[in-house]
């Protein structure tokens, strides 16, 4: 049996969701081919522990269509047993429409894997686990990164496999992309997270967060209730809607707790929560708690670091 891993790349290598996903796929096989679209990093992929054979492109694709890459995974499909991809807005775009043109289901956030046929994902917002079983031939399946650690990249000796040509598609096409910039550690990778919720009142508030985001050299997350109270933007939103991280200290502060947020962290290795109502469902989870006035609360730590 033999599995496919369609990759991302995060500045230039396989990030994390990547990582953990190709970890996922030894569960089910030790015969794993990788998909990379940027030829540039060919080589830095074939040292990823654990894989046969790396297929690259003759030219870079950051910015594919569904339209393009489902017809050239199609081309080769039947080699495969499993295809499997990071569980994000990457894999969003083209694997539902993969599994359409196989008429296969598929099995989206896998966060354990049981056999070569069962699998456990999450529903209502994480408040339950499902167990699925498929009895389609082939497995098309996403895997949530935060429920498997990442593959080693040190020795592995990978060979490389050209793919064939993406064909151009006329009815749709990239137009741009608006990314932001920042000195801070990315937020589905980075160690520390620190968010805030409605409590902090307004965006000019924010910079109290950052500023102890960057002493502890964390990355900074909001709720939904911050991102739709238009303090931030949806860029930083941690939630079922928004990013799942599994960092390892997590700081809710001015988070009640909905479990649409506790979605997207519950995970997080230590959870502190700092929130004036003593009550709040945050500190249900949480590790350790603070109950007082973020905006006294939160200079004094930064202050003691």
């Amino acid at each position: 049996m033999s599995c496919l891993v369609i990759t991302e790349l995060e500045q230039g290598t396989l990030n994390r969701q990547s990582l953990a996903t190709i970890n996922a796929a030894t569960n089910l096989t030790d015969n794993i081919d990788i998909i990379i679209l940027d030829p540039k990093k060919k080589e830095d992929a074939t040292k990823v522990n654990k894989i046969r054979n790396v297929l690259y492109p003759s030219k870079n694709y950051s910015n594919i269509l569904a339209e393009q890459i489902v017809p050239v995974i199609l081309q080769f499909v039947d080699e495969y047993d499993f295809i499997l991809a990071p569980s994000g807005t990457f894999s969003k775009n083209f694997m539902p429409r993969l599994a359409a043109k196989l008429d296969i289901q598929l099995v989206s956030d896998v966060i354990k894997i049981h056999s070569k046929d069962t699998f456990d994902r999450p529903i209502y917002a994480g408040n339950a686990i499902s167990t699925i079983k498929s009895n389609d031939k082939k497995k098309l399946l996403t895997i949530r990164s935060t429920a498997f650690i990442p593959e080693v990249v040190s020795d592995g000796s990978a060979k490389l496999v050209k793919l064939p040509d993406f064909a151009e598609f006329s009815k749709c096409r990239f137009i741009s992309s608006e990314l932001s910039d920042s000195e801070r550690p990315d937020l589905s990778s980075a160690k520390i997270v620190i968010s805030a919720g409605r409590g902090i009142g307004s965006s000019d508030n924010f910079k109290i967060i950052e500023e102890l985001a960057d002493k502890l050299g964390a990355a900074v997350g909001a709720s939904r209730a911050a991102v739709d109270a238009g303090y931030i933007s949806n860029d930083y939103q941690v939630g079922q809607t928004g990013k799942v991280v599994a960092p390892e200290l997590y700081i809710a502060v001015g988070i009640s707790g909905a479990i649409q947020h506790l979605a997207g962290m519950k995970d997080s290795k230590i959870i502190v929560a700092i929130n004036k109502d003593e009550d709040a469902p945050i500190f249900q989870i949480a590790d350790y708690g603070i109950v007082g006035d973020l905006f006294s609360t939160i200079p004094k730590i930064t202050n003691l670091i």
